[in-house]
């Protein structure tokens, strides 16, 4: 049963820079995508970026592309959330998740097709 705890939210100036760390309380196979959502009050979730656990293959959001960067480190089962440059429009609820059983990440990053997720933890960016 793997669980998702992700952590490092807080609030950051705009052009500064957060990490956010999520970690896995195990993970009963390799073949697993992890992904970052993050949500605002009254709209869908959305993806922000995911890598897959073999290859280390990756997506980005064009709104995060060239500012943020994910990455993981298989010996503390650990997937990072490396934001830089950030902008107001960064502010909301990070989710942490994972698909696992899958050859790659889902195409599209469709939150509804992730199946095990964290509890969230707010960024705010101040101007």
């Amino acid at each position: 049963w793997t669980q998702l705890v992700e952590s490092g939210g807080g609030s950051v100036q705009a052009g500064g820079s957060l990490r956010l760390p999520c970690v896995a309380s195990e993970w009963t196979s390799s073949r697993y995508c992890v992904g970052w959502f993050r949500q605002v009050p009254g709209k869908e979730r959305e993806a922000v970026a995911t890598i897959y656990r073999r290859g280390g293959a990756t997506y980005y959001a064009d709104s995060v592309r060239d500012r943020f960067t994910i990455s993981q480190d298989l010996a503390t089962n650990t997937v990072y959330l490396q934001m830089t440059a950030a902008k107001l429009e960064d502010t909301a609820i990070y989710f942490c998740a994972a698909r696992t059983g899958v050859p790659w990440c889902p195409r599209g990053a469709d939150a509804g097709e992730f199946n095990i997720w964290g509890q969230g933890t707010q960024v705010t960016v101040s101007s």
